[in-house]
């Protein structure tokens, strides 16, 4: 079974950019979800479902993982093997 991964992004992140890279480069299938700057009610949602304020936010299914760095340091581990379900 695969992952249920979801990459919450922003226009213009570097991070939310290398995040999709390294899933992409490890063969991890994701969903993008784009957040405009000027959507407060979507920012605000994502906040309350996360806790967190930065991007990208990266989830598989309902579990956060959390952002870039989060992601890099469980690709140190086991180049992301533990998100391929």
């Amino acid at each position: 079974m695969a992952a249920n991964i979801t990459v919450y992004t922003m226009d213009h992140c570097p991070f939310c950019e290398r995040a999709k890279a390294l899933l992409k480069q490890r063969g991890i299938p994701y969903s993008e979800v784009r957040v405009p700057m000027d959507d407060d009610a979507q920012w605000d949602a994502l906040e309350k479902k996360t806790g967190l304020k930065t991007m990208p936010q990266i989830l598989n299914g309902e579990k956060l993982i959390g952002g870039f760095s989060d992601l890099a340091a469980i690709d140190q581990k086991d180049q992301l093997a533990s998100l391929k379900g």
